[in-house]
């Protein structure tokens, strides 16, 4: 992960135990073969137009569980952290990513309202409207929002590295989840799991990090419908 990511005052992070402990699935999610084509520019853009326009059809789902989170933060965090700010500059940027992808796709000619999400899109959204229950713990919500957006960042910011050569064409995908702006977005979400795992039961822990190993999975599978899996 960029940025400050292992112990602080000598004490082991939560998330920085399950990184180590869960390091292959991680890496299978940020280092999966069709990041891997983009990096290297070897990449079928067919399959990015399909990882197009089914992603168009996560990100809206990705709104609504995201408001959610918002609102547990509301209720579940002190008035002494940030959270509630950290959620919603998130919450803004995503209008700014839904307009994205309508752009995108324009210039790609994906047809978005044709667009039939497949069974893996499918599953990742059920598995974000289960995250929506107000059942679900603010702890284990904010450690699943987290964790998604660090899979892209971590992922697109490896196609930017010295020596990659990802397509001029694909340059402005990079940059988009690979920037350092988005990278310390990133690292306050995880500041702020941090703080809520260091705070919570062991039944919430254990919760969080199933969770934190299924969204590591529906990345994994939702990369793989960009090489023809479903």
């Amino acid at each position: 992960m960029e940025g400050k990511t292992g112990e602080e005052m000598g004490k082991t992070l939560m998330t920085e135990t399950w990184l180590r402990k869960h390091r292959l699935l991680y890496v299978g999610a940020t280092r999966h073969p069709f990041i891997l084509s983009i990096r290297d520019g070897n990449i079928d853009l067919s399959s990015f137009k399909t990882w197009l326009g089914q992603d168009y059809v996560f990100v809206r789902a990705f709104v609504p569980f995201a408001a959610s989170v918002l609102s547990k933060a509301c209720k579940g965090s002190d008035n002494s952290s940030n959270d509630v700010e950290v959620m919603l500059g998130g919450m803004a940027a995503l209008n700014d990513e839904i307009a994205w992808f309508k752009k995108e796709a324009s210039k790609w000619g994906v047809q978005l309202s044709d667009i039939v999400p497949q069974k893996a899109n499918q599953n990742y959204c059920r598995f974000l409207e289960s995250l929506m229950s107000p059942e679900v713990e603010y702890t284990v919500a904010i450690t699943a929002f987290w964790a998604i957006e660090a899979v892209y960042q971590e992922s697109f910011a490896h196609c930017l590295e010295d020596g990659t050569k990802p397509p001029p064409e694909l340059q402005e995908t990079c940059q988009r989840w690979g920037n350092e702006g988005f990278g310390q977005y990133c690292n306050a979400l995880r500041k702020i799991a941090d703080r809520q795992l260091e705070k919570a039961s062991d039944d919430v822990i254990t919760k969080a990090e199933v969770t934190f190993l299924r969204v590591l999975e529906h990345e994994v599978d939702f990369w793989n419908i960009s090489h023809g899996g479903t």
